[in-house]
């Protein structure tokens, strides 16, 4: 597939993007990649990849940097390798030969695998097949390597950068999800998602009282806001939410269809709105210290 022009050689390239932040507050944005790299491989139409993407998101926070917000982006698609899963949530089935590594036992993150949206995909949100063939080990291994390991590497020097100099840190993993959950997306296939989806993995990743605060914040302007449903969280804000030592991971998640059309990929006027809410949202965060809440 590497004459399409929206596949290039990744593997020649940095694969994510940061900005340094000076404030406690960092951002990441995971699954809004779309650089399709020249081995994908993938057997289906990229427009039934694309909807995996979390499109246009860089742009909704594209405010940030000026702020000190610290900045991550991948530049790598999802359906390619999801940096929001662990690196063992290995869907062994669609490997040729023995994996080399260990594999996921949690019921919870195995679901997603039997999905096919472990690490690296086996299908569409909409359960059509992406590859003609198994992978290698050495395939998925690389994907790892080049993508997969710098992404949570710069994730957590944020994170660390933003706590050594502040003694508390809150971190905003940024998502967008489909107006209405597709059949092989998620455990609730059809489901109407809420404007915002918060989760904090039931109080376990940030402070609920910050938890609570957001939410009331964003329905405060107007948007329908949903705490741990249908998305608690996955591995990013596990991974680095330790609310005990002040460090608070929150993901949430926006509707796609306030800020783009999901058949076109295009963004809409409204999507302007949308981005001073999520400007006035990240400015009044810089001034919530979860220490004295």
């Amino acid at each position: 597939m590497s004459s399409d022009p929206n596949v290039d050689g990744l593997a020649a390239e940095p694969c994510i993007r940061t900005a340094p932040g000076r404030t406690p507050l960092v951002l990441d944005s995971p699954h809004s990649g779309t650089r399709y790299p020249g081995d994908f491989d993938y057997v289906c139409e990229l427009a039934a990849l694309r909807t995996a993407e979390d499109t246009h998101v860089e742009k909704l926070y594209d405010f940030a940097p000026a702020l000190g917000i610290a900045w991550i982006e991948a530049l790598f698609p999802r359906s390619y390798l999801d940096a929001n899963r662990s690196d063992r949530e290995v869907d062994i089935d669609m490997i040729e030969g023995e994996w080399p590594g260990e594999v996921v036992t949690d019921p919870a993150a195995l679901s997603k695998v039997r999905l096919g949206k472990g690490l690296v995909w086996r299908n569409t949100d909409h359960g059509v097949p992406m590859y003609g063939r198994k992978l290698t080990p050495q395939e998925v291994s690389a994907r790892i390597e080049r993508c997969w390991r710098p992404y949570h590497e710069a994730v957590r020097g944020a994170i660390d950068d933003a706590h050594a100099r502040h003694g508390y840190s809150i971190h905003i993993n940024c998502h967008s999800m489909p107006a209405i959950a597709g059949s092989h997306a998620t455990d609730y296939p059809g489901l109407a998602h809420a404007d915002f989806v918060i989760g904090d993995r039931d109080g376990s990743t940030a402070d609920p009282k910050l938890t609570a605060w957001l939410a009331e914040f964003l329905r405060a302007r107007g948007y329908d806001v949903e705490v741990n449903f249908p998305y608690k969280g996955v591995e990013l804000v596990r991974r680095f939410g330790e609310p005990a030592r002040q460090r608070h991971s929150l993901q949430l998640e926006v509707n796609r269809k306030l800020y783009m059309d999901e058949g076109t990929f295009e963004l809409l006027p409204a999507a302007q709105l949308l981005r001073r809410n999520l400007r006035a949202m990240c400015e009044a965060l810089l001034a919530v210290d979860p220490r004295r809440m």
